[in-house]
């Protein structure tokens, strides 16, 4: 059976910032060294919007502990998202793109892809040198279906192309649309992403009547399993204008939390190990949500570091 690790997929927001983080926390190396105490693992979202320099990532590792775990969420552009041309690195901003009336750059060509995905990996490579880069998130959009096998087979080779370019990065593969696991379409899913050991991304999110959004299947399709909760807030899931906090803003009761026990655990016979991450970032929900899954997965969950990999022991916040 393998190990469970819980965390938050961000630890920046600007609600859990003001609500979680006590007032010693101001600065941002010490909200990360606040949060790297309490839990091993983390997701780092904001490479989806642009693509940091290096030296961001050199800092987020000095700043945690050994054996913390960063999981980071892929550029936009690398999944097929539009993206504001004002954020496009410098080295992107050189291509021949096409923009839509809001400034997004639409259907990039092949080769700014190819680059963005080179990008991508330069700023991960510090903490993959460090050991602390856990998986590359690849959370691709709604309009990202297989409604018939055409399409399917198209999409899944580009999942095949995302996966020769992050150059043996573990992948986490995180379908928006339920195409992907209806009755025709989940077997030959998971036996794709299990054939090349990619993860399956697990979700919870609001249940429509219309099953517009991923059912909560868990799967485990790699030597690691992942869950990402992201809250059944229904009145603000599909929130265009909203920010992601807004769009996530829930508290699980422990009963729904309870719900997960059992599918998490069977995830730990399969996986080596399974990560539990909250994406209900409004707040505190998400750490407190986390803290309360540790309890009810006990011996399950993998403690968390407590010293920092320069040395630096617990700040007394």
């Amino acid at each position: 059976m393998g190990g469970v690790r819980v965390g938050t997929c961000s630890w920046a927001d600007k609600t859990m910032a003001e609500a979680w983080y006590p007032p010693e926390a101001r600065s941002a190396e010490a909200r990360l060294r606040y949060y790297a105490q309490r839990f091993s693992t983390v997701e780092a979202d904001s490479p989806f919007y642009a693509i940091p320099d290096p030296s961001v990532a050199a800092n987020w590792a000095k700043r945690t502990p050994e054996g913390f775990v960063f999981h980071v969420k892929a550029y936009g552009l690398m999944t097929g998202h539009s993206v504001d041309q004002r954020t496009l690195h410098p080295q992107l901003r050189e291509f021949d793109f096409e923009t839509d009336q809001r400034g997004r750059v639409h259907q990039p060509p092949q080769a700014m892809v190819d680059h963005a995905f080179q990008l991508f990996g330069d700023f991960v490579r510090p903490l993959r040198e460090k050991g602390k880069l856990g998986g590359v998130l690849m959370q691709f959009p709604a309009s990202f279906s297989a409604p018939d096998k055409r399409q399917r087979d198209e999409n899944l080779g580009y999942i095949e192309y995302a996966h020769e370019r992050l150059q043996g990065v573990p992948m986490l593969v995180e379908f928006r649309h339920p195409s992907w696991v209806s009755d025709e379409n989940i077997v030959p899913t998971l036996a794709f992403l299990a054939d090349r050991e990619l993860a399956f991304v697990s979700v919870d999110a609001p249940q429509f009547p219309g099953h517009s959004t991923m059912p909560p299947v868990a799967a485990a399709t790699a030597p690691w399993a992942y869950i990402r909760l992201h809250g059944r807030n229904h009145s603000t899931y599909f929130g265009t204008h909203l920010s992601a906090a807004d769009r996530f803003d829930y508290l699980y009761g422990l009963d729904e939390l309870h719900e997960w026990e059992p599918r998490v655990r069977e995830l730990s016979e399969q996986a080596d190990t399974t990560w539990v991450m909250f994406n209900n970032c409004k707040y505190d929900y998400a750490p407190r949500n986390a803290r309360e899954m540790v309890e009810i997965l006990g011996d399950l969950v993998e403690p968390a570091p407590t010293e920092s990999s320069d040395g630096q022991l617990d700040l007394g916040f």
